[in-house]
C-alpha cells in the first residue's frame, strides 16, 4: 500500500517531467507541478485532477534562490510539506567546444547543477524534519561523454555526484538520493536534436534503435516507471545510486 506523499517535479510541464508527474499522481502522491512557466503546467495538472489526482501548478525559474524558496513554500501551503522531489528541470545548447559560448556553458550547468542544488536544499527542511524523504536527479547516458555536448555531459556527471554526496548527507535522516540516467528518449527536447541536424523525427528514432539492444527508443513512461520505484516505501535501502535507463548496459 502506497502511503500518500507530497512530491514536487521539476521541468514537468512537458515530456519526462509531465510523465513522471502523472505517474506520481496514479501511485497515489499529491504533485506539485513545476515548470518556468506555470501556464504550461496546467494541462499536465488537469489531467492529473481529472483523473482523481491532487495536483498544482508552480511557476518557478529553478536558478532563482529567491523563487525557488517562494515556490516550495507555496506548495508546503497548499498540498502540505514536500517530501519527494524530483529534480528533472533541464535545458540543451549543444555545439562543439570551439564554438560553445560562455553564456551556453553557464546557463545549462546554472539549470542542470545550480536548480538541483537549490531544490534539494530547500526540500530536504522537510524531509528531514518528518524524518522520511526521496531526491530523485535525472542524469543521462551523456554523462559518460557526448560529442557536440560538453556542458550537458559535465551539468549530467554532476548530477550523479550530487546526488551520491546527498545519499551521505541526508541517510541519517531518512532520505534517499538517486540517480536516473536515460538513454536516447522520445521528448520535445530530442526532436528538436533531430531538427537542428536536419533529419525527419521518425528516422531520427529509427536510427537511433537500430543502435540500442532492445531495437528500440525510450519512452517518458520508462523514466516514470524507474521513479515510482525510487520514491516507493520499499526502496527505502536503496540510496546513491545510478540506473541507466538506456534499452542497454553503458559503461
Amino acid at each position: 500500500m502506497t502511503t500518500e506523499r507530497i512530491a514536487i517535479v521539476t521541468g514537468a510541464a512537458r515530456g519526462i517531467g509531465a510523465e513522471v508527474a502523472r505517474r506520481l499522481a496514479s501511485d497515489g502522491h499529491a504533485v506539485a507541478v513545476l515548470d518556468l512557466d506555470e501556464a504550461a503546467c496546467q494541462k499536465v495538472v488537469d489531467g492529473i485532477v481529472a483523473d482523481g489526482g491532487a495536483a498544482l501548478a508552480v511557476g518557478a525559474d529553478v536558478t532563482d534562490e529567491t523563487a525557488v524558496s517562494a515556490a516550495v513554500g507555496r506548495v508546503a501551503e497548499k498540498l502540505g510539506d514536500p517530501t519527494i522531489l524530483v529534480n528533472n528541470a533541464g535545458i540543451i545548447r549543444d555545439n562543439l567546444l570551439f564554438k560553445m559560448t560562455a553564456d551556453d556553458w553557464d546557463s545549462v550547468l546554472s539549470v542542470h547543477l545550480r536548480g538541483a542544488f537549490l531544490m534539494s536544499r530547500e526540500v530536504q527542511k522537510y524531509q528531514t524534519a518528518q524524518g522520511w524523504g526521496r531526491i530523485v536527479n535525472l542524469s543521462s547516458t551523456s554523462a559518460l561523454g557526448n560529442r557536440g555536448q560538453v556542458n550537458y555531459s559535465a551539468a549530467k556527471a554532476g548530477m550523479q555526484g550530487l546526488t551520491k554526496t546527498l545519499a551521505l548527507e541526508l541517510g541519517r535522516f531518512g532520505v534517499t538520493a538517486n540517480a536516473i540516467a536515460p538513454g536516447f528518449i522520445a521528448t520535445d527536447m530530442t526532436a528538436a536534436t533531430a531538427e537542428r541536424i536536419g533529419m525527419g523525427f521518425e528516422e531520427f528514432k529509427k536510427a537511433n534503435a537500430a543502435e540500442i539492444p532492445v531495437r528500440r527508443v525510450g519512452e517518458p513512461a520508462d523514466i516514470a516507471h524507474v521513479v515510482s520505484f525510487y520514491v516507493s516505501e520499499g526502496a527505502g535501502f536503496v540510496s546513491g545510486q545510478v540506473i541507466y535507463v538506456a534499452g542497454g548496459p553503458k559503461d
